[in-house]
């Protein structure tokens, strides 16, 4: 009963249809940008994926928040899942950006504030899960990994707005609120870009959902482990010890 309800959960169902139409939109739906070719058509891959990186890093600071507040432990467990999904979309984000990059700027990077931030937030992804993975487990360890989830949350906002506040190569701003007229997107475009936008929130979401599930299942083996062990009798001398210990009595 419990697999056909899996099977019948929506979050995947629906995460893979936006997918499906969002790929059809890409690359037989939308017309091929004029000035770069079809090499554009990974920004509607580009910025999904970048908005999933930020997305987690969020989720990671708001779990950290309430598990600071109250001291439980399902908030972490979601900071830990939400950081192993973002930095995977953070992975993603710089990996686009550098293909897009080289034959647009004929350069695979360059050290302009958008990616150099950009590239800061993945670092952080992995400087808390190595934190996490190497710590000794406990209070201490959650606590100290929640502030570097914090410091993540608060480089997000400069992400954004850097193309803004420090124009080089890098495109501004072509969605959200602080985009202008200029450099906003068209309709066929934009459109694209949001149905896209909407599949990966999904994917992000299942995946999250996923990560989650395999986190309870860890701490709750451990938990087991840990009273069993404290459970179990101190020592008990082996059966053939017993028996010449009982034929010794008896002789």
């Amino acid at each position: 009963m419990t697999k056909v309800l899996n099977f019948l959960d929506p979050l995947p169902i629906v995460s893979a249809v936006l997918m499906g139409v969002a790929l059809w939109l890409i690359f037989i739906w939308v017309p091929t940008e004029i000035n770069q070719g079809a090499v554009q058509r990974i920004l509607y891959f580009h910025v999904p994926v970048a908005w999933g990186s930020m997305l987690g890093i969020f989720v990671v600071s708001g779990s950290s928040i309430m598990y600071l507040w109250n001291k439980n432990e399902k908030w972490d467990r979601l900071a830990v899942a939400s950081a192993e999904v973002g930095v995977v979309f953070g992975g993603l984000m710089l990996l686009s950006g550098m293909i897009w990059a080289r034959p647009v700027w004929s350069v695979w990077w360059t050290g302009e504030a958008k990616l150099t931030t950009a590239l800061i937030l993945f670092f952080i992804y992995v400087a808390y899960l190595m934190f996490r993975a190497y710590f000794p487990p406990g209070a201490q360890r959650q606590r100290l990994a929640a502030v570097i989830g914090l410091i993540g949350a608060a480089n997000t906002p400069i992400i954004y707005f850097a193309a803004n506040l420090w124009a080089q190569a890098h495109p501004p701003i072509v969605t959200g609120p602080a985009a202008d007229a200029e450099s906003s997107l068209g309709s066929d475009l934009g459109t694209v870009l949001l149905v896209s936008t909407l599949a990966f929130t999904f994917l992000f979401i299942y995946l999250l959902q996923i990560r989650l599930k395999v986190r309870k299942a860890e701490d709750d083996i451990i938990e087991l482990k840990r009273n069993s062990g404290t459970h179990a009798p101190i020592s008990q001398a082996p059966p053939d010890q017993a028996q010449s210990t009982e034929a010794r009595g008896t002789s």
